[in-house]
């Protein structure tokens, strides 16, 4: 473009590109001005944001791969279903066998849509899904939308495959309440501050969908997408447990965002995935207790499993190990934060204690 053309582009005035221009390398746009050109090249091609990259040396120090949106989403449906059916289900499974304290066994089944879906069940009665979805969406707000819409059809599938596991009526099998999201990202368009930002989203999805819509959850306008990776994106209830040159990462309530820079360096996607099930199971359990109490009953579990095994699952998943790395016990506090699982844990212990005391 010229330059009367790419400021008409732009929406700003000739003077304005020109004095960019003029400024050479040390000049420092204002901070509107910054906003208005990462717009500009959020909306650019693939080829020109690759030029673009090339030409300014971001390709070097940038940690994204300028092109489309690359996400795995793994799903993490949780349910009680209480002591005995779990054993009854994982006498026809297959143990963990990889030393967790948190004893378990899986198996692999069916899901209409999951490239892959795993079933694990905990001695302690949980059950968690876990779905395996790889996605390529023009947006992340395309991305946003298609999680809560999803929601409608997995939250009932999963009761219902499990109704047909356990040879179950429907009265007995219980709904799982929300399902959780962990986003490992493989690629994405962005650059720079707009990369971390997206992350950000990943992790917080509902801000960029409006799940009150007449017809179910919607997307909001795409210009509210572009205006968060343009300025920016906060909110206090998201967690960085990323490390600088080796990953960008982030947790929230209702979802985990992960991007490796670094192979041999960054956490792995079973490391994210074993970290998750088990918070799931547990929250899960915990949420159980809630309920007897809810309902006016005096919560009890199986002696294995009670407020002794709630006192050392808080120990394990608060106290860090010896062979754990940094990055490990970044993620896991981090998750632990966001979930209130440690509260939880403390809350059912008590109350397990006071209904035999």
């Amino acid at each position: 473009m010229s330059l009367r053309d790419f400021a008409a582009y732009l929406g700003v005035s000739d003077r304005t590109v020109s004095n960019w221009e003029g400024g050479g390398s040390s000049y420092q746009p204002r901070t509107e001005s910054q906003a208005v050109l990462d717009t500009a090249l959020a909306r650019a091609s693939v080829d020109a944001k690759a030029r673009f990259a090339a030409a300014s040396g971001a390709s070097r120090a940038a940690p994204s791969v300028l092109g489309r949106i690359g996400v795995d989403s793994h799903k993490f449906l949780p349910l009680f279903i209480g002591v005995e059916p779990a054993r009854l289900l994982r006498s026809h499974m297959t143990p963990s066998g990889d030393g967790r304290w948190l004893d378990s066994s899986s198996a692999r089944v069916d899901h209409p849509e999951a490239e892959k879906c795993f079933l694990h069940v905990f001695a302690c009665g949980a059950a968690v899904f876990h779905l395996v979805q790889p996605h390529e969406p023009a947006t992340l707000t395309d991305l946003a939308v298609w999680r809560y819409r999803s929601y409608a059809s997995d939250l009932p599938w999963a009761r219902d495959k499990l109704r047909d596991l356990l040879d179950e009526d429907h009265a007995r099998v219980p709904n799982p309440e929300y399902v959780l999201s962990l986003y490992w990202l493989t690629s994405g368009p962005w650059a720079g501050n707009a990369y971390d930002t997206a992350l950000r989203l990943l992790s917080t999805p509902s801000v960029l969908v409006d799940r009150g819509a007449p017809g179910g959850p919607a997307p909001l306008d795409g210009s509210v997408e572009e205006s968060f990776l343009a300025a920016g994106f906060d909110h206090p209830d998201v967690v960085s447990f990323g490390v600088r040159g080796v990953s960008t990462a982030y947790a929230g309530w209702s979802g985990v965002a992960y991007a490796s820079h670094s192979r041999e360096r960054g956490l792995t996607i079973d490391e994210l995935v074993t970290c998750e099930l088990t918070v799931q199971a547990l929250w899960c359990f915990t949420r159980q207790i809630q309920q007897m109490i809810e309902d006016g009953q005096d919560p009890s579990m199986p002696e294995q499993y009670g407020w002794r095994f709630l006192r050392a699952a808080a120990s394990r998943l608060t106290t860090a190990r010896a062979q754990e790395t940094a990055q490990h016990v970044l993620m896991r506090e981090a998750i632990m934060k966001t979930s209130g699982l440690a509260e939880r844990l403390r809350a059912a212990q008590d109350a397990l204690r006071e209904s035999i005391g």
